[in-house]
């Protein structure tokens, strides 16, 4: 298993526009998270954007995730992309 992060760029009224979409987002975090896949999530500031870290076999199933998020596909998100992370310490097993 390796661990790929995904990083969102996100609108400027974010904040005032997520607010339909973020049930819909919040349960896609818990299924992957229950599936062992996304280990942890949350928001970034200055600039405002996401990183969420996966746990999985391959890129695609981070990638996979970010095509399926009401965020990015309802023009939230104007950018993502998924980077390999060699975890140095804090990985789990």
């Amino acid at each position: 298993m390796e661990y790929f992060a995904l990083f969102y760029d996100v609108v400027d009224d974010f904040l005032e526009r997520r607010t339909d979409f973020r049930p819909e987002h919040l349960g896609l975090i818990d299924e992957a998270h229950k599936r062992g896949e996304l280990i942890m999530a949350g928001a970034l500031s200055e600039p405002l954007g996401a990183l969420l870290i996966f746990r999985a076999s391959d890129r695609p199933v981070a990638e996979e995730f970010a095509r399926n998020d009401p965020y990015v596909t309802n023009g939230l998100v104007t950018s993502w992309t998924v980077r390999p992370w060699a975890v140095v310490t804090g990985g789990q097993g």
